[in-house]
């Protein structure tokens, strides 16, 4: 028996850089609050539950194994899937809204060489 990280290594990374292209990285980045308040982007990566069940053992991805248990499946989708072609660093900011200070996560892409 072959696992599906040996069969789908090819769709595994295309599946990766369609989540990147999806976020939108303005210098390799994005933070929470960006992902939060964008539902085109949330519908987006949702909509790839059926493809990452398919392509990935998805045991260990509660966004795609139980979405309806999860607050954000999407972000449990990008940080997982993301991970076979990147090391995402995350880190807390702070940003200002119309004279609000609001902290959020940013998380920071950074390829890896293979």
């Amino acid at each position: 028996m072959r696992f599906k990280k040996e069969l789908y290594k090819k769709e595994q990374e295309e599946l990766a850089d369609k989540i990147i292209k999806i976020l939108d990285l303005k210098e390799n980045s994005i933070t929470l609050y960006d992902i939060d308040n964008d539902e085109d982007k949330k519908q987006k990566i949702n909509s790839l539950i059926p493809e990452v069940r398919k392509y990935f053992n998805f045991s260990h991805i509660k966004g795609a194994r139980e979405p309806e248990k999860v607050k954000r499946p999407y972000l449990s989708l990008v940080k997982h899937i993301t991970r076979i072609k990147y090391e995402i660093k995350t880190t807390n900011f702070r940003i200002q809204i119309n004279n609000h200070n609001l902290q959020t996560r940013k998380y920071t892409f950074i390829q890896l060489l293979n």
